[in-house]
């Protein structure tokens, strides 16, 4: 079976920026990441010699946040483009940021699991069997997350065609 990208997205968010941002008392960002994410970018932000508290976050454990606040950006861009034409299935304003979940494997590959009525919108909108890739990177003061949208060949609303390019269907030997 063949495949085709639906979307890509890229995010960068800048650590500083977004540190300030996650200490806010009542800051909306405490309620944009899953209990899994927190647990995960704790450990991580352990592992590397972090000691943060709730009240006072440790700049590691913000680096690892950013990182993923970027990967939900870059869902929500790649979904975007994939419904080029199309109004938002969820209203921005009513986009639950922790159903977009940045989970990593044993080995700290990362990738979207999504939940919630994100989940469901995306199963309508492109298909059930969308896939993510996730390429996540920090340099520096900045985190960068890339994502592809992926769906099979017929999943859902035709795949984005690049100019000079052939479509995914035109090479399709089925």
């Amino acid at each position: 079976m063949t495949s085709g990208v639906r979307g890509v997205g890229v995010d960068t968010v800048d650590l500083g920026a977004f540190a300030a941002s996650l200490a806010e008392p009542g800051t909306r960002m405490a309620r944009a990441f899953s209990a899994t994410e927190r647990r995960q970018c704790r450990e991580r932000a352990e592992a590397r010699g972090a000691s943060a508290t709730p009240a006072v976050p440790d700049d590691r454990l913000s680096r690892h946040l950013a990182g993923r606040w970027a990967v939900k950006e870059a869902v929500v861009k790649a979904w975007s483009a994939a419904l080029y034409g199309s109004p938002p299935p969820i209203p921005p304003d009513l986009l639950r940021w922790a159903e977009i979940e940045t989970v990593c494997d044993a080995w700290g590959r990362p990738s979207v699991r999504l939940g919630g009525e994100v989940a469901r919108q995306v199963a309508a909108t492109v298909g059930p069997d969308a896939r993510w890739h996730v390429s996540l990177s920090h340099d520096g003061g900045s985190a960068v997350a890339f994502v592809v949208l992926e769906t099979p060949a017929g999943g859902g609303p035709e795949e984005i065609s690049l100019p000079g390019l052939p479509s995914p269907r035109a090479t399709d030997t089925r």
